[in-house]
């Protein structure tokens, strides 16, 4: 059975860092772009970043942009996000999903595989 599983959240101030991890199981994530998503309570999911099959192309919502780098290592079968500066706002559940097209994008209904989330709070 193809699983994703994302990990690595947790709890840190405004302005620090944590890196999450998006691993499959059944299946080679290098022959899927690979998005990340978040939701936050009583607010719809969004689109965080994404990157292709190659890993030549992501893309990223405005609000990361420069504080967020999305990367996938091929030997790991791992893609990762890495976010610094975080604040308040970044505070959500975070989702790791892969998508059967070679181009970065957010559009959430070309996803085909979901994984369960893991929680970032970000609070003093």
């Amino acid at each position: 059975q193809s699983q994703l599983v994302a990990s690595g959240g947790g709890l840190v101030q405004p302005g620090g860092s944590l890196r999450l991890s998006c691993t499959t199981s059944g299946f080679n994530v290098g022959y899927f772009t690979i998005g990340w998503f978040r939701q936050a309570p009583g607010k719809e999911r969004e689109g965080v970043s994404s990157i292709s099959t190659g890993g030549d192309s992501t893309v990223y919502v405005d609000s990361v942009k420069g504080r967020f780098t999305i990367s996938r290592d091929s030997a790991e079968n791992t893609v990762y996000l890495q976010m610094n500066s975080l604040k308040p706002e970044d505070t959500a559940v975070y989702y790791c999903a892969a998508s059967n097209t070679d181009y970065a994008h957010l559009a959430p209904q070309d996803y085909d595989y979901w994984g369960r989330g893991t929680q970032v709070t970000v609070s003093s």
